[in-house]
């Protein structure tokens, strides 16, 4: 069954999509929850008991605090790479779903590798030293093929325009890395406002414009602290490019010399 905007706002005791802060959907048969893509604001959200198999329509839940999801149809942890940008998500109760398996230790920590800000998981409070070994011996999960395209806004182009479209594709980019890093994807209009027309016009090769326009982007929502790492790491790689540059033009003059020598 589809979750629908009716079902949801006569659920939620609602007027409108985005006022909905809390959602019980507790065994209500749903099967597509698509229908979350349109409600950003959701705090805590309760679905246990359903056939759901695929998280990709709460990627943009930003605010999603809870989430409750025992006992559905989710085949593969990797559908948890869909919560990885959700900075809130604190408690989440996967247990009873197929991607759980047979070793619930080894499931545990894969969880808490991909999740590390999880504070509850499956009712059971996480530990320091879970995390810290959950980076060591979890196993690394990584995002299910071309969901990261599935997810961008069209904004009513066709699918191939959408493909050849430069911002679009400088957007998966810089979303990819973002997710990297635990930080909220960024939406066409907005990335749109921070990528200046000069930038797209630089001289660069296409390839290099968009990791550059990505690596700007990312930098307006860091602090003072992680600016200072990336000042610190530009500056050794500016020097190792010094260094190997010199290096090779001593190569060259010694070549050189040799050769008028003979």
């Amino acid at each position: 069954m589809k979750l629908t905007r009716k079902l949801v706002l006569a659920k939620a005791k609602a007027s409108d999509l985005d006022s909905v802060k809390k959602l019980n959907c507790w065994g209500c048969s749903v099967s597509d929850i698509s229908i979350f893509s349109q409600i950003p604001n959701v705090e805590v959200l309760t679905l246990s008991v359903n056939s759901i198999s695929s998280l990709s329509p709460l990627a943009g839940c930003h605010s999603l605090g809870e989430l409750y999801l025992r006992r559905n149809s989710i085949q593969s942890l990797a559908e948890l790479c869909h919560l990885r940008s959700l900075p809130r998500l604190k408690v989440l109760w996967l247990a009873e779903n197929p991607c759980c398996g047979a070793e619930p230790a080894k499931y545990r920590l894969t969880v808490l590798r991909c999740l590390p800000r999880l504070q509850k998981l499956d009712n059971q409070v996480v530990t320091e030293e879970e995390i810290s070994l959950a980076l060591t011996h979890g196993e690394d999960i990584t995002t299910p093929p071309g969901t990261v395209q599935d997810q961008l806004t069209t904004n009513g182009m066709a699918d191939v325009d959408t493909e050849n479209d430069p911002l679009n594709y400088n957007m998966e980019e810089t979303n990819k890395i973002r997710e990297q890093l635990g930080m909220k994807p960024l939406a066409r209009d907005k990335f749109a406002s921070l990528t200046s027309p000069g930038t797209k016009e630089a001289k660069l090769p296409f390839k290099k414009t968009h990791t550059l326009e990505a690596v700007l982007v990312l930098m307006k929502d860091l602090d003072r602290e992680e600016l200072h790492i990336v000042y610190t790491v530009a500056q050794n790689r500016l020097q190792m490019d010094t260094v190997g540059t010199a290096t090779l033009n001593d190569a060259m003059q010694t070549e050189k010399t040799t050769d008028m020598q003979h």
